[in-house]
């Protein structure tokens, strides 16, 4: 997860000082993180209906290759991997936005989710899973002897 900094609101100087703030726009535009671990957390959308739960998770740009789903003692993992690397130099590069690295999306399910029935789908940059809920147990009573 990436943290920006809060900044005050007199850290912008008056009229006289411009050239300040021209300095701290070109020295903070480049702040953001670049490093090959640096693990991004998706847009998801979870929904939960009668008899199932329904995830919807935006991975545009990517192929279903490089997108990776695994269970671990009841946490849903949803993985994701876009390497996009253009060594083109025309000019000199002031900000690059689009992102090439690794989004990472960790939820634990409820214990109603039925683990063994999950379906996922892939079409247009867009995820969907689908979880079905298992039948509620019913509670055991113990006798007092």
């Amino acid at each position: 997860m990436k943290l920006v900094p809060y900044r005050r609101m007199n850290d912008i100087r008056p009229m006289s000082n411009m050239l300040s703030l021209f300095d701290n726009f070109f020295n903070t535009a480049f702040d953001e993180e670049t490093s090959e671990d640096n693990f991004r957390a998706m847009a998801m959308d979870i929904i939960e209906q009668d008899k199932e739960f329904t995830i919807t998770a935006n991975l545009p740009g990517f192929k279903k290759d490089n997108v990776k789903i695994s269970l671990h003692d009841n946490q849903l993992v949803v993985e994701a991997s876009c390497e996009d690397k253009k060594e083109e130099q025309k000019g000199t590069v002031y900000r690059c936005e689009r992102y090439s690295g690794n989004y990472r999306r960790n939820l634990v399910l409820p214990e109603n989710a039925d683990l063994n029935k999950i379906v996922a789908k892939m079409e247009d940059g867009v995820l969907k899973l689908s979880i079905p809920k298992k039948e509620p147990t019913p509670k055991k009573e113990i006798t007092i002897d």
